[in-house]
């Protein structure tokens, strides 16, 4: 951002809700997962109220924020854990101008998920689905996300796809790297119709990333979960040209938190037009809001 750019109130299109009771829920590699792996701050072993955030937010100047109901990974194996929709309904309830819901999905569950799936748009007014496919390692172009696909599609909402390469985060199972972006181009073609989103920008495939985004025009990318100082170069210069119209900032906090993420996305420099986009405008198109 340049000194004669105004300051735009973003959306963080990719949050993990992280309240004292959500900490609870989770299985024991999360905590230590954020505090050793990405050096977050003691406060995130016993988490942030709803409160906390949104003071958080604010001081970052981000208006709305996207709360992710995640699944991660089929109930009973090592490390897996979902945060029901209906917890991500009430946050969303008690602040209706300030988060909206994604629904977590789990490919594994068939028709069961399907009908959870659209309760959560019909009856919580989720904005979009969330998917990790190699927490199943199940890539993008597997047939089992292709019903949810179409369900997707059928409730004109957008689906998020972790993209690049993951982590081990529970050691007694880890998983492989199935989300290479290129597994997105056999579902671009095959669902032209679907809002298919593409988050933690696809490293260390970025290019290939951008070359997904770039050939079909319902791919998107959200820039979330890698720190803006590392991004790489022909990323930040896609974002600021010919690509302003394709991604959208997320912070995947708590992994990078609200304010560490805006400033360095204000130290890229990047054009008065692609900044409001990035930001903001971006994600009111894509996710349809008012």
């Amino acid at each position: 951002m340049s000194s004669e750019t105004p300051r735009v109130l973003a959306i963080d299109t990719v949050v993990n809700p992280h309240t004292p009771e959500i900490v609870e829920m989770r299985p024991d590699w999360s905590g230590k997962f954020h505090n050793q792996k990405f050096g977050q701050e003691e406060t995130v072993l016993t988490g942030y109220t709803y409160e906390e955030m949104l003071r958080q937010m604010d001081a970052a100047g981000i208006e709305k924020s996207f709360l992710v109901a995640n699944k991660t990974g089929q109930l009973g194996l090592p490390g897996s854990w979902h945060l029901p929709y209906e917890m991500v309904a009430e946050a969303v309830k008690q602040f209706p101008d300030r988060f909206y819901g994604l629904a977590g999905i789990d490919p594994t569950e068939g028709m069961a998920g399907i009908r959870a799936l659209e309760k959560a748009v019909q009856n919580f007014g989720f904005i979009g689905a969330h998917a990790y496919p190699h927490w199943f390692e199940l890539a993008p172009d597997h047939a089992r996300w292709y019903p949810f696909y179409s369900k997707c599609v059928e409730l004109d909402i957008p689906i998020l796809m972790q993209v690049g390469q993951s982590l081990v985060y529970e050691p007694r199972r880890p998983l492989q790297s199935v989300g290479r972006p290129i597994t997105l181009d056999p579902v671009a073609c095959h669902f032209p119709e679907l809002k298919l989103v593409g988050i933690h920008i696809g490293i260390p495939w970025a290019d290939e990333m951008i070359a997904m985004a770039w050939k079909h025009e319902n791919v998107y990318v959200i820039a979330d979960a890698h720190a803006p100082k590392y991004w790489p170069e022909s990323f930040i210069r896609y974002i600021d040209s010919y690509g302003r119209h394709k991604v959208m900032f997320g912070t995947d906090f708590p992994v990078l938190s609200f304010q560490r993420y805006r400033e360095e996305v204000d130290r890229l420099g990047l054009r008065p037009e692609s900044y409001q986009a990035f930001l903001r405008d971006n994600a009111i198109r894509v996710f349809g809001l008012s």
